[in-house]
């Protein structure tokens, strides 16, 4: 007799919309946003999808959660200087933004 067992774990993708403070009008072409939103975040271990919506100031990530979680999420969006819902901002990240990523 013999027991097999399947190695493979199905993955758990899932979606969170983070409610975020973007004040800069052009986010999606400035250096310091759009882009900068992009790389960091997907350089994550486990995020596979970054849709920021600047209008909505909304961050739509799609991850795995068996390698990430939302707050480890959240925290590497602090770190860049935004709020991420409960998570304020890093108070060191925000001063290193641009000017117009700030608040006026």
């Amino acid at each position: 007799m013999s027991n097999t067992a399947s190695a493979q774990e199905k993955k758990t993708i899932l979606t969170a919309t983070i409610k975020t403070a973007i004040y800069c009008d052009h986010c999606k072409a400035c250096e310091t946003c759009g882009p900068k939103f992009n790389q960091a975040l997907l350089k994550e271990k486990g995020v596979q999808m970054v849709v920021l919506d600047d209008k909505a100031m909304t961050i739509k990530v799609t991850y795995n959660s068996k390698k990430t979680s939302l707050d480890k999420i959240k925290a590497a969006i602090s770190k860049l200087g935004y709020d991420a819902d409960e998570v304020k901002a890093d108070p060191v990240a925000y001063e290193g933004l641009d000017g117009c990523c700030k608040k006026a």
